[in-house]
């Protein structure tokens, strides 16, 4: 009996390791080159605008998922899992802490920029660099004191696993509770998404309209291009996860037989989420004279047909 459990619990493990390991290698290459050439830029930037400490918040989040993407990739390579389950948890839980605090990050700076806009002010700032310090530090003391705990105690806490086998965790997400706390996350982050995408559709219709032939001269124009950086990133790497994940919480909690297909694709899709993390070399590049240059003369050469 235990041979025949164990024969089909390995059966309904989607064999991930050929796909994953080239996305994690271009994740932390990606991700590094990013976080290194940001710090450059941040020390020109102002220190007391809430865009540039959000940005700061963006490394750091980026920066602690970065140092896990090594044990993800050497349990890739080797099949087995050596650090043992708790470690194995928190990589695990990881993937998706660093997805939500980028998605907030996110949402930070796009309303900071759309009131900007909508305002017209040149910027959003605090009125000194300490309660800069005092914002940032009040919101990863909510994450540690809120999103830690929840996460030690109930992430992958209410089944047993194999400590040698990890990210596989899926069982606790036929507990009715874990659906329903996941079908809300869902149902936010789409909704928060597209009033995002509106905001930003709309933005740019206007400015088009207003700016015409010389909207490349124009220097709110490239802020808001960095604008849409932010929301592709969103509609590339986190909405597709999100539209799956309804499929996939109906799929387990409906199902008792394996579905490996579902399994793979949900774990593909989440992985995906990691390429968020060259959000912060577009940022760099955006901003080059070079990059801006070429979009120019793209430009003018379209306007010239």
């Amino acid at each position: 009996m235990d041979r025949q459990n164990t024969s089909e619990n390995s059966s309904c493990e989607p064999i991930l390791a050929h796909h994953l390991i080239p996305l994690y290698f271009i994740v932390l290459i990606g991700g590094l080159a990013g976080v290194i050439s940001i710090l450059f830029l941040l020390v020109k930037m102002n220190s007391r605008s809430v865009t540039t400490m959000a940005v700061i918040n963006l490394v750091v989040v980026h920066g602690l998922f970065l140092l896990t993407v090594p044990f993800r990739l050497a349990y890739l390579i080797k099949g087995t899992w050596t650090f043992g389950l708790p470690f194995c948890k928190f990589v695990s839980a990881m993937l998706h802490i660093h997805m939500y605090l980028t998605f907030l990050f996110y949402v930070v700076i796009l309303v900071i920029r759309y009131l900007i806009f909508f305002k017209r002010r040149d910027k959003v700032e605090f009125y000194r660099k300490l309660h800069a310090v005092a914002a940032s530090t009040a919101m990863w003391l909510l994450v540690i004191v809120i999103v830690v705990p929840l996460v030690v105690s109930q992430y992958g806490n209410n089944e047993e696993y194999n400590d040698q086998h990890c990210f596989r965790f899926h069982k606790e997400l036929a507990r009715d509770y874990v659906q329903i706390v996941n079908y809300m996350i869902v149902i936010i982050v789409i909704a928060i998404a597209m009033i995002l995408l509106g905001f930003q559709v709309f933005i740019t219709l206007s400015m088009v309209r207003k700016l015409r032939h010389s909207l490349l001269s124009h220097q709110e124009f490239w802020a808001q291009l960095k604008n849409l950086f932010f929301i592709g990133i969103i509609l590339i790497c986190f909405l597709p996860y999100q539209f799956f994940r309804i499929y996939y919480l109906y799929v387990v909690a409906h199902s008792k037989k394996c579905k490996n297909n579902v399994a793979f694709y949900n774990e593909i899709f989440l992985s995906t989420t990691a390429i968020s993390c060259y959000d912060l070399l577009l940022f760099v590049l955006g901003g080059s004279h070079w990059v801006k240059q070429k979009i120019i003369d793209l430009w003018n050469c379209l306007l010239c047909r």
